[in-house]
């Protein structure tokens, strides 16, 4: 099959660490895309014609449409970074050519969020922010092991002579990573304990494409929310309510 002749992207996002992942790689890229919103509060992710995009029933995903016409979906955040790379950046802006050493180190970090930072991140949200009752076990274990993480990249980046995780250049494990990292603080971890890390986020946050690409589809407000408790417990709240809503949903089927 052959590949894209021209972009036609269609991004599927919502205002979430992963989803923001997608636009601001675009924006790097400087490609072309219309933006879907998908409300996942309302479920909107979970109905059928939705499912035929990404039968997850999760956001980010994207399409994109081939010379020979036909439509390819992809999902998965790390797979579309992937795919974004494969078929478009021709000039390395946000990858390595494959088969570098580069190549394979950026690989080994986009995974290392994929796998790590992000579903670890996830559950110490969940159980920080969203959970019904208060379970110290939880909140201790994902909590500690997000911080664990963070140390090992706020590590990394001390030896790093460019700044970024991988090479001269900001890559696609950069990207995958900054959506959580700003972030980091709904969660429970403080971000100064990690000054490294603390200024890579700024210096991921001072690019113009980071700038544009975090506030698709809607605004990307968790810094300014985490700066009054107050916001934050309401933020919470409201979040907790839909969250539990779908996994009762989900119980059910």
């Amino acid at each position: 099959m052959s590949g894209p002749k021209t972009p036609d992207i269609t991004l599927y996002t919502a205002q979430t660490p992963n989803g923001i992942k997608i636009s601001i790689a675009l924006e790097e890229l400087g490609l072309p895309y219309k933006v879907h919103k998908i409300d996942i509060s309302k479920g909107v992710q979970k109905e059928p014609w939705f499912l035929e995009i990404n039968p997850n029933g999760r956001i980010p995903a994207i399409t994109d449409t081939f010379a020979d016409g036909q439509q390819i979906r992809i999902f998965e955040s790390g797979s579309i970074l992937q795919y974004l790379v494969d078929q478009y950046d021709k000039d390395y802006k946000i990858s390595y050519p494959p088969g570098t050493r580069e190549y394979y180190e950026m690989i080994n970090w986009l995974f290392f969020q994929n796998a790590g930072v992000g579903p670890m991140q996830g559950q110490a949200n969940h159980f920080n922010r969203y959970a019904p009752e208060r379970i110290e076990y939880g909140v201790n274990r994902y909590v500690n092991e997000t911080r664990r993480l963070y140390g090992v990249l706020d590590k990394h980046l001390a030896n790093s002579k460019s700044g970024y995780l991988v090479g001269d250049h900001v890559s696609i494990a950069d990207i995958a990573h900054w959506g959580w990292v700003t972030a980091a603080g709904w969660a429970g971890v403080n971000l100064d304990e990690f000054p490294h890390l603390k200024a890579w986020e700024e210096r991921m946050l001072s690019r113009p494409a980071v700038e544009k690409g975090r506030h698709v589809p809607d605004r990307h407000t968790i810094r300014d929310i985490l700066k009054n408790e107050e916001e934050a417990k309401k933020h919470a709240a409201e979040g907790a309510a839909w969250i539990q809503k779908g996994m009762a949903e989900d119980a059910k089927k």
